[in-house]
């Protein structure tokens, strides 16, 4: 199983934290700035506060992204917002203009770190889903209308999201067979599941119409709504070559199994097809790449530890997961 960095606990935090101080003295922050963890999922995010500004620091965990990875991420921020008028957050560079600052630590890897602007909002209203997903629906198609016409820079280089990062050898977030609570049933409902997203999404295919450069984690909690400043999209870290459709999957993450998503998805496409066309055909593979996202999260909570969500979820989600998986392979969704 593959266990990043991060999911060690406490030692490990408490480093990635003295490198997040020694990152701010690259920037013209404060010396008395305050910096708090926001939250650990592939990378540590600290809050950091004083002289009166607030900005988000990123450290990113150890091997997942090269530095040119990390500029082609910030590349498409920076075209999403100047080209497409989608609000993202702004990169602040270094005292030296450097956008992506490594740390150096004794006896371990270097670290890269980027400092963000902080944006205002919240995440979308719970009591509110179907409606935010129209909304959020139009917006992803803004962005995908920016990808497919965007020329990237010449060391523009991301990851896929396919059939191989997802179950391949060197399976991204590991494998859902180390997953929490696959236990030997479980194991018998996911693998026919896996038989059967394979085979749909390699008739699917490739093309250039439904796959390409996708946020990859569009979920609530990536989200920012305000009253003033609008939708707000954040945490790009993810973003990378994969089906169009998957960022419909990733936005109901964790959440898969609620009455309500099949009215999200229908609010979703709606708002989608006021930018751009979605086919019938697309369309009918909805369930297979939400049910593709969702097996991918039961290997990334067995492999993410340390995230509070994965605790929170636990083997309930895979057993969840089963749960999805019978009504999909029964034709019921």
């Amino acid at each position: 199983m593959q266990v990043h960095d991060l999911s060690a606990g406490g030692d490990v935090l408490t480093r990635v934290e003295g490198v997040a101080r020694r990152a701010l003295r690259h920037y013209d922050v404060s010396p008395d700035a305050s910096v708090t963890l926001l939250n650990v999922s592939e990378n540590a995010t600290f809050t950091v506060a004083g002289g009166g500004r607030t900005t988000i620091l990123r450290v990113h965990r150890l091997g997942y992204h090269s530095p040119e990875a990390i500029a082609s991420e910030l590349a498409w921020l920076d075209a999403l917002r100047d080209e497409a008028g989608i609000v993202t957050p702004r990169v602040l560079p270094a005292r030296d203009g450097s956008r992506v600052v490594t740390v150096r630590e004794p006896g371990a890897e270097p670290r890269h770190c980027v400092m963000f602007e902080f944006l205002p909002g919240a995440e979308p209203a719970e009591d509110r889903l179907v409606e935010e997903f129209e909304r959020l629906g139009a917006l992803t198609a803004r962005m995908h209308r920016h990808a497919r016409a965007w020329a990237r820079p010449a060391f523009f280089t991301r990851f896929h999201w396919d059939l191989d990062a997802a179950f391949g050898p060197g399976a991204r977030w590991g494998r859902w067979q180390d997953g929490v609570g696959v236990d030997r049933e479980a194991h018998a409902v996911l693998a026919r599941l896996e038989a059967e997203l394979r085979r749909r999404l390699e008739r699917f295919g490739k093309g250039a119409d439904r796959y390409g450069l996708i946020h990859a984690d569009l979920r609530l909690a990536n989200l920012l709504v305000d009253g003033r400043a609008g939708t707000s999209v954040i945490d790009f870290d993810d973003c990378g070559l994969g089906w169009y459709l998957y960022d419909l999957g990733a936005a109901v993450s964790f959440i898969e199994h609620r009455p309500e998503v099949p009215h999200m998805a229908e609010s979703w496409v709606r708002g989608y097809r006021s930018v751009l066309d979605l086919p019938k055909e697309d369309e009918a593979e909805i369930w297979t790449f939400i049910l593709f996202r969702r097996l991918l999260l039961v290997a990334w909570i067995g492999s993410h530890p340390a995230a509070d969500i994965a605790g929170e979820l636990g083997a309930g989600y895979t057993e969840g997961s089963c749960e999805l998986a019978e009504r999909y392979l029964g034709g019921s969704l």
